[in-house]
Protein backbone atom coordinates (compact mmCIF):
# COMPACT_ATOMS: atom_id res chain seq x y z
CA UNK A 1 0.00 0.00 0.00
CA UNK A 2 1.37 3.29 -1.16
CA UNK A 3 1.69 6.04 1.62
CA UNK A 4 -0.86 7.99 -0.65
CA UNK A 5 -3.41 5.20 -0.73
CA UNK A 6 -2.67 4.58 3.47
CA UNK A 7 -3.40 8.44 4.24
CA UNK A 8 -6.80 8.35 1.90
CA UNK A 9 -7.89 5.25 3.75
CA UNK A 10 -6.86 6.24 7.54
CA UNK A 11 -9.16 9.82 5.82
CA UNK A 12 -11.98 7.23 4.90
CA UNK A 13 -11.99 4.83 8.25
CA UNK A 14 -12.54 7.93 10.53
CA UNK A 15 -15.34 9.63 8.45
CA UNK A 16 -16.48 6.51 8.40
CA UNK A 17 -18.01 6.43 11.82
CA UNK A 18 -20.20 9.50 10.34
CA UNK A 19 -22.95 9.45 7.16
CA UNK A 20 -25.94 10.44 6.39
CA UNK A 21 -28.08 8.27 4.20
CA UNK A 22 -29.69 10.42 1.84
CA UNK A 23 -32.18 8.62 -0.59
CA UNK A 24 -32.81 9.37 -4.09
CA UNK A 25 -36.11 11.35 -3.44
CA UNK A 26 -34.54 13.35 -0.86
CA UNK A 27 -32.12 15.31 -3.58
CA UNK A 28 -32.73 17.52 -6.59
CA UNK A 29 -34.41 15.73 -9.75
CA UNK A 30 -31.32 17.19 -11.71
CA UNK A 31 -28.47 19.55 -11.99
CA UNK A 32 -29.78 23.28 -11.79
CA UNK A 33 -26.84 23.82 -14.87
CA UNK A 34 -26.14 22.03 -17.47
CA UNK A 35 -26.28 18.03 -16.79
CA UNK A 36 -23.08 15.94 -17.11
CA UNK A 37 -21.70 13.87 -20.29
CA UNK A 38 -19.30 12.18 -18.19
CA UNK A 39 -17.37 12.03 -14.79
CA UNK A 40 -14.09 10.69 -13.35
CA UNK A 41 -12.88 10.41 -9.59
CA UNK A 42 -9.63 10.51 -7.99
CA UNK A 43 -8.75 9.26 -4.38
CA UNK A 44 -10.10 12.72 -2.91
CA UNK A 45 -11.41 15.07 -6.43
CA UNK A 46 -13.82 14.33 -8.97
CA UNK A 47 -14.13 15.89 -12.58
CA UNK A 48 -17.06 16.02 -14.85
CA UNK A 49 -17.60 17.28 -18.35
CA UNK A 50 -20.55 19.23 -18.87
CA UNK A 51 -23.07 18.47 -21.70
CA UNK A 52 -21.86 21.95 -22.66
CA UNK A 53 -18.05 20.21 -22.97
CA UNK A 54 -16.65 22.97 -20.29
CA UNK A 55 -15.10 21.29 -17.57
CA UNK A 56 -15.62 21.16 -13.40
CA UNK A 57 -13.66 19.72 -10.78
CA UNK A 58 -13.81 19.64 -6.88
CA UNK A 59 -13.08 17.67 -3.72
CA UNK A 60 -9.03 17.52 -2.46
CA UNK A 61 -6.77 20.33 -4.49
CA UNK A 62 -3.34 19.91 -2.20
CA UNK A 63 -1.49 18.87 -5.41
CA UNK A 64 -3.89 20.84 -7.59
CA UNK A 65 -5.63 18.66 -9.03
CA UNK A 66 -8.82 20.28 -9.03
CA UNK A 67 -7.15 22.57 -11.71
CA UNK A 68 -8.43 26.01 -11.01
CA UNK A 69 -5.03 27.51 -10.20
CA UNK A 70 -5.91 27.93 -5.99
CA UNK A 71 -4.26 24.73 -4.59
CA UNK A 72 -7.40 25.02 -2.52
CA UNK A 73 -9.78 22.34 -1.85
CA UNK A 74 -13.11 22.90 -2.93
CA UNK A 75 -16.69 22.10 -1.70
CA UNK A 76 -18.78 22.12 -4.64
CA UNK A 77 -17.98 22.23 -8.72
CA UNK A 78 -15.18 24.91 -9.86
CA UNK A 79 -14.58 25.55 -13.57
CA UNK A 80 -11.20 24.76 -14.91
CA UNK A 81 -10.55 27.51 -17.22
CA UNK A 82 -12.55 28.85 -20.05
CA UNK A 83 -12.10 25.93 -22.96
CA UNK A 84 -15.56 24.88 -24.19
CA UNK A 85 -14.12 21.79 -26.02
CA UNK A 86 -13.46 19.08 -23.24
CA UNK A 87 -14.32 15.56 -24.47
CA UNK A 88 -12.26 13.00 -21.96
CA UNK A 89 -11.72 13.08 -18.49
CA UNK A 90 -9.79 10.94 -15.84
CA UNK A 91 -8.29 11.50 -12.76
CA UNK A 92 -5.54 9.29 -11.17
CA UNK A 93 -4.83 9.06 -7.64
CA UNK A 94 -4.00 13.48 -7.20
CA UNK A 95 -3.62 14.35 -10.81
CA UNK A 96 -6.11 14.85 -14.04
CA UNK A 97 -6.16 14.17 -17.62
CA UNK A 98 -8.32 15.33 -20.36
CA UNK A 99 -8.89 14.89 -24.14
CA UNK A 100 -10.11 17.78 -25.68
CA UNK A 101 -12.29 17.82 -29.10
CA UNK A 102 -8.88 19.34 -30.96
CA UNK A 103 -6.96 15.71 -30.04
CA UNK A 104 -4.69 17.40 -27.28
CA UNK A 105 -3.93 15.83 -24.28
CA UNK A 106 -4.04 18.03 -20.96
CA UNK A 107 -2.88 17.08 -17.92
CA UNK A 108 -2.68 18.51 -14.24
CA UNK A 109 -1.71 17.89 -10.26
CA UNK A 110 0.35 16.22 -8.65
CA UNK A 111 3.61 15.41 -10.90
CA UNK A 112 6.07 13.88 -8.69
CA UNK A 113 6.66 11.05 -10.57
CA UNK A 114 6.53 12.83 -13.86
CA UNK A 115 3.37 11.38 -14.46
CA UNK A 116 1.45 15.00 -15.75
CA UNK A 117 4.13 14.09 -19.06
CA UNK A 118 4.99 17.85 -19.44
CA UNK A 119 8.67 16.54 -18.94
CA UNK A 120 9.09 17.86 -15.79
CA UNK A 121 8.55 16.51 -11.85
CA UNK A 122 6.87 19.77 -10.69
CA UNK A 123 3.41 19.85 -9.89
CA UNK A 124 0.84 21.82 -11.76
CA UNK A 125 -2.38 23.72 -10.03
CA UNK A 126 -3.66 24.60 -14.08
CA UNK A 127 -4.13 22.16 -17.06
CA UNK A 128 -0.65 21.71 -19.37
CA UNK A 129 -0.73 20.30 -22.54
CA UNK A 130 1.54 17.63 -23.01
CA UNK A 131 3.39 17.29 -25.82
CA UNK A 132 1.88 19.04 -29.17
CA UNK A 133 0.60 16.13 -30.69
CA UNK A 134 -3.47 16.67 -31.63
CA UNK A 135 -4.08 13.23 -31.85
CA UNK A 136 -5.00 11.51 -28.83
CA UNK A 137 -8.27 9.82 -28.41
CA UNK A 138 -8.51 8.35 -24.92
CA UNK A 139 -6.63 8.77 -21.48
CA UNK A 140 -6.07 6.96 -18.10
CA UNK A 141 -4.57 8.59 -15.01
CA UNK A 142 -3.38 6.06 -12.31
CA UNK A 143 -1.69 6.48 -9.46
CA UNK A 144 1.77 7.64 -10.46
CA UNK A 145 1.71 7.04 -14.74
CA UNK A 146 -0.51 7.62 -17.25
CA UNK A 147 -1.24 5.86 -20.39
CA UNK A 148 -3.42 6.89 -23.46
CA UNK A 149 -4.74 6.31 -26.84
CA UNK A 150 -3.57 7.88 -30.12
CA UNK A 151 -6.36 8.14 -33.27
CA UNK A 152 -3.47 6.08 -35.28
CA UNK A 153 -4.16 3.13 -33.04
CA UNK A 154 -0.63 3.41 -30.71
CA UNK A 155 -0.51 3.20 -27.18
CA UNK A 156 1.84 5.95 -24.80
CA UNK A 157 2.81 5.59 -21.11
CA UNK A 158 4.59 7.65 -18.69
CA UNK A 159 5.27 8.38 -15.20
CA UNK A 160 6.06 5.94 -12.51
CA UNK A 161 7.57 2.70 -13.90
CA UNK A 162 9.05 0.73 -10.69
CA UNK A 163 7.13 -2.54 -11.64
CA UNK A 164 7.11 -1.99 -15.35
CA UNK A 165 3.23 -0.31 -15.38
CA UNK A 166 4.89 1.66 -18.17
CA UNK A 167 4.61 -1.56 -20.62
CA UNK A 168 8.14 0.07 -21.86
CA UNK A 169 10.45 -3.20 -21.80
CA UNK A 170 12.93 -2.05 -19.28
CA UNK A 171 13.44 -1.10 -15.98
CA UNK A 172 13.59 2.69 -16.27
CA UNK A 173 12.17 4.02 -12.68
CA UNK A 174 10.46 7.09 -14.22
CA UNK A 175 9.41 9.01 -17.66
CA UNK A 176 8.66 12.51 -17.75
CA UNK A 177 7.60 12.34 -21.37
CA UNK A 178 4.87 10.05 -23.47
CA UNK A 179 6.87 6.67 -24.69
CA UNK A 180 5.14 4.33 -27.51
CA UNK A 181 4.57 1.27 -26.06
CA UNK A 182 5.86 -1.21 -28.74
CA UNK A 183 5.01 -0.77 -32.55
CA UNK A 184 1.17 -1.81 -32.54
CA UNK A 185 -1.05 0.41 -34.23
CA UNK A 186 -4.80 -1.38 -33.09
CA UNK A 187 -4.67 -0.04 -29.67
CA UNK A 188 -9.03 0.41 -28.65
CA UNK A 189 -8.59 1.44 -25.37
CA UNK A 190 -6.09 1.26 -22.34
CA UNK A 191 -6.55 1.18 -18.20
CA UNK A 192 -4.24 2.33 -15.25
CA UNK A 193 -4.17 1.06 -11.70
CA UNK A 194 -2.10 1.63 -9.08
CA UNK A 195 1.08 -0.16 -10.48
CA UNK A 196 -0.40 -2.18 -13.44
CA UNK A 197 -1.98 -1.31 -16.89
CA UNK A 198 -3.91 -3.25 -19.34
CA UNK A 199 -5.47 -2.77 -23.02
CA UNK A 200 -7.33 -3.69 -25.08
CA UNK A 201 -6.91 -4.20 -29.09
CA UNK A 202 -9.20 -4.19 -31.84
CA UNK A 203 -9.33 -7.55 -32.71
CA UNK A 204 -11.08 -8.27 -28.99
CA UNK A 205 -7.73 -9.51 -27.74
CA UNK A 206 -6.94 -8.28 -24.14
CA UNK A 207 -2.84 -7.59 -22.56
CA UNK A 208 -2.11 -6.20 -19.19
CA UNK A 209 1.48 -5.61 -17.98
CA UNK A 210 3.26 -4.36 -14.62
CA UNK A 211 2.91 -5.36 -11.23
CA UNK A 212 1.28 -8.76 -10.78
CA UNK A 213 1.62 -9.58 -7.02
CA UNK A 214 -2.08 -10.46 -6.71
CA UNK A 215 -2.53 -11.63 -9.92
CA UNK A 216 -3.74 -8.59 -11.48
CA UNK A 217 -2.78 -9.23 -14.97
CA UNK A 218 -4.41 -12.53 -15.24
CA UNK A 219 -1.69 -14.36 -16.50
CA UNK A 220 -1.36 -17.17 -14.00
CA UNK A 221 1.30 -15.58 -12.17
CA UNK A 222 2.36 -13.25 -9.80
CA UNK A 223 5.54 -12.03 -11.47
CA UNK A 224 5.23 -8.53 -13.00
CA UNK A 225 5.56 -8.33 -16.83
CA UNK A 226 7.17 -4.94 -18.58
CA UNK A 227 5.76 -5.70 -21.80
CA UNK A 228 2.17 -6.15 -22.66
CA UNK A 229 1.38 -9.88 -22.32
CA UNK A 230 -1.81 -11.66 -23.68
CA UNK A 231 -4.25 -12.25 -20.92
CA UNK A 232 -5.53 -16.03 -22.05
CA UNK A 233 -6.58 -16.60 -25.82
CA UNK A 234 -10.02 -15.17 -25.76
CA UNK A 235 -10.63 -12.37 -28.74
CA UNK A 236 -13.89 -11.51 -27.21
CA UNK A 237 -13.03 -8.85 -24.52
CA UNK A 238 -14.68 -5.26 -25.46
CA UNK A 239 -13.77 -3.00 -21.94
CA UNK A 240 -11.47 -3.54 -19.12
CA UNK A 241 -10.65 -1.48 -16.00
CA UNK A 242 -7.75 -1.76 -13.33
CA UNK A 243 -8.65 -1.25 -10.24
CA UNK A 244 -5.47 -1.02 -6.89
CA UNK A 245 -4.63 -4.92 -7.28
CA UNK A 246 -7.28 -6.45 -9.13
CA UNK A 247 -9.20 -5.96 -12.86
CA UNK A 248 -12.27 -6.59 -14.16
CA UNK A 249 -13.41 -6.91 -17.83
CA UNK A 250 -16.52 -7.06 -20.27
CA UNK A 251 -16.71 -9.39 -23.17
CA UNK A 252 -18.81 -8.81 -26.52
CA UNK A 253 -20.97 -11.37 -24.59
CA UNK A 254 -21.44 -8.92 -21.61
CA UNK A 255 -20.80 -11.44 -19.33
CA UNK A 256 -18.29 -9.65 -16.63
CA UNK A 257 -15.10 -11.14 -15.69
CA UNK A 258 -12.30 -10.60 -12.37
CA UNK A 259 -9.07 -11.37 -11.52
CA UNK A 260 -6.58 -10.08 -8.95
CA UNK A 261 -6.90 -9.41 -5.23
CA UNK A 262 -10.15 -9.91 -3.54
CA UNK A 263 -9.42 -9.36 -0.10
CA UNK A 264 -12.60 -6.75 -0.23
CA UNK A 265 -14.43 -9.09 -2.40
CA UNK A 266 -13.50 -6.77 -5.14
CA UNK A 267 -13.97 -9.54 -7.62
CA UNK A 268 -17.62 -10.71 -6.53
CA UNK A 269 -16.72 -13.68 -6.95
CA UNK A 270 -15.60 -16.33 -3.92
CA UNK A 271 -12.27 -17.01 -2.77
CA UNK A 272 -9.24 -15.21 -2.11
CA UNK A 273 -6.19 -14.45 -4.85
CA UNK A 274 -7.45 -15.13 -8.52
CA UNK A 275 -4.39 -15.12 -11.29
CA UNK A 276 -6.76 -15.76 -14.29
CA UNK A 277 -10.39 -14.44 -15.06
CA UNK A 278 -13.38 -15.92 -13.39
CA UNK A 279 -16.55 -15.23 -14.32
CA UNK A 280 -18.99 -12.31 -12.01
CA UNK A 281 -21.94 -14.56 -11.09
CA UNK A 282 -24.02 -16.30 -14.54
CA UNK A 283 -25.22 -12.80 -15.73
CA UNK A 284 -24.63 -11.57 -19.57
CA UNK A 285 -26.30 -8.18 -19.33
CA UNK A 286 -23.31 -6.40 -18.05
CA UNK A 287 -22.42 -3.47 -20.41
CA UNK A 288 -19.83 -1.54 -18.93
CA UNK A 289 -17.70 -2.17 -15.42
CA UNK A 290 -15.16 0.24 -13.42
CA UNK A 291 -12.81 -0.75 -10.87
CA UNK A 292 -10.83 1.57 -8.60
CA UNK A 293 -8.85 1.02 -5.97
CA UNK A 294 -11.16 -1.89 -4.37
CA UNK A 295 -14.52 -1.11 -5.01
CA UNK A 296 -15.73 -2.60 -8.37
CA UNK A 297 -19.15 -1.41 -10.14
CA UNK A 298 -20.89 -2.34 -12.97
CA UNK A 299 -23.65 -1.57 -15.36
CA UNK A 300 -26.16 -3.67 -16.87
CA UNK A 301 -28.23 -3.37 -20.41
CA UNK A 302 -31.53 -2.50 -18.29
CA UNK A 303 -30.00 0.56 -16.82
CA UNK A 304 -29.06 -0.87 -13.08
CA UNK A 305 -26.25 -0.04 -11.22
CA UNK A 306 -24.31 -2.39 -8.99
CA UNK A 307 -21.65 -1.86 -7.22
CA UNK A 308 -19.35 -4.67 -4.64
CA UNK A 309 -16.26 -4.91 -2.83
CA UNK A 310 -14.54 -2.49 -0.43
CA UNK A 311 -17.22 -0.23 1.42
CA UNK A 312 -16.13 1.43 4.53
CA UNK A 313 -17.06 4.72 3.48
CA UNK A 314 -20.41 3.77 1.86
CA UNK A 315 -18.95 3.87 -1.72
CA UNK A 316 -21.26 1.14 -3.04
CA UNK A 317 -24.53 3.00 -2.39
CA UNK A 318 -26.49 0.88 -0.35
CA UNK A 319 -27.16 2.29 2.84
CA UNK A 320 -24.27 0.51 4.77
CA UNK A 321 -20.35 0.15 5.38
CA UNK A 322 -20.74 -3.22 5.17
CA UNK A 323 -18.40 -4.84 2.54
CA UNK A 324 -19.99 -6.52 -0.45
CA UNK A 325 -18.18 -9.87 -1.89
CA UNK A 326 -21.14 -9.80 -4.52
CA UNK A 327 -22.57 -7.36 -7.03
CA UNK A 328 -24.94 -5.31 -4.47
CA UNK A 329 -27.91 -3.11 -6.47
CA UNK A 330 -27.56 0.55 -6.44
CA UNK A 331 -31.38 1.78 -5.33
CA UNK A 332 -33.93 0.93 -7.71
CA UNK A 333 -33.26 3.33 -10.75
CA UNK A 334 -33.17 1.49 -14.17
CA UNK A 335 -31.77 4.95 -16.13
CA UNK A 336 -28.11 5.08 -14.69
CA UNK A 337 -25.71 5.05 -17.98
CA UNK A 338 -22.22 3.87 -18.41
CA UNK A 339 -20.51 7.15 -17.10
CA UNK A 340 -19.61 5.83 -14.00
CA UNK A 341 -16.67 5.47 -11.48
CA UNK A 342 -16.15 4.06 -7.89
CA UNK A 343 -13.53 4.76 -5.89
CA UNK A 344 -13.38 5.81 -1.82
CA UNK A 345 -16.55 7.73 -3.42
CA UNK A 346 -18.61 6.63 -6.02
CA UNK A 347 -20.05 9.04 -8.77
CA UNK A 348 -22.59 8.35 -11.90
CA UNK A 349 -24.40 9.81 -14.55
CA UNK A 350 -28.40 8.85 -15.37
CA UNK A 351 -29.99 9.65 -18.79
CA UNK A 352 -31.77 13.05 -18.00
CA UNK A 353 -28.02 14.02 -17.44
CA UNK A 354 -27.92 14.35 -14.01
CA UNK A 355 -24.84 13.67 -12.18
CA UNK A 356 -25.33 11.68 -9.06
CA UNK A 357 -22.69 11.20 -6.02
CA UNK A 358 -21.61 8.97 -2.71
CA UNK A 359 -19.38 7.44 -0.25
CA UNK A 360 -16.47 9.30 1.02
CA UNK A 361 -16.39 13.52 1.71
CA UNK A 362 -14.17 13.78 3.65
CA UNK A 363 -12.16 16.59 1.15
CA UNK A 364 -15.56 17.65 -0.13
CA UNK A 365 -15.43 15.46 -2.98
CA UNK A 366 -19.02 14.58 -3.44
CA UNK A 367 -19.45 18.14 -4.39
CA UNK A 368 -22.66 19.08 -1.85
CA UNK A 369 -20.38 21.84 -0.12
CA UNK A 370 -19.99 19.88 2.92
CA UNK A 371 -17.79 17.06 4.15
CA UNK A 372 -20.64 14.55 5.13
CA UNK A 373 -20.15 11.00 4.00
CA UNK A 374 -23.03 9.94 1.85
CA UNK A 375 -24.14 6.30 1.56
CA UNK A 376 -26.89 6.37 -1.03
CA UNK A 377 -26.81 8.67 -4.07
CA UNK A 378 -27.16 12.34 -3.92
CA UNK A 379 -27.33 14.19 -6.40
CA UNK A 380 -24.95 17.44 -7.56
CA UNK A 381 -26.09 20.51 -8.96
CA UNK A 382 -24.01 21.75 -11.70
CA UNK A 383 -23.55 25.50 -12.21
Amino acid sequence: MSHLRRVFAAAATSAAAVFVAVGALSAPAAAAGAGAASVAAGYAHTCAIRTDATLWCWGSNWSGEVGDGSGVDKATPTRVGTATNWAAIDAGASHTCGVRTDGTLWCWGRNFRGQLGDGTTVNKTTPVQVGTAATWAKVSAGDSHTCATRTDGTLWCWGFNRLGQLGLGSSVYTVTTPQQVGTATTWASVTTGYAHSCATRTDGTLWCWGDSSSGQLGLGSVAYATSPAQVGTATTWSGVSAGFAHTCATRTDKTLWCWGENGYGQLGAPGALQSTPVQVGSVNTWTRVNAEVDTTCGSRTDGSLWCWGNNMTAQIGDGTTTNRSTPTRVGTATTWTTAFVANYHTCGVRTDASLWCWGNNANSQLGDGTTTQRATPAAVTLP
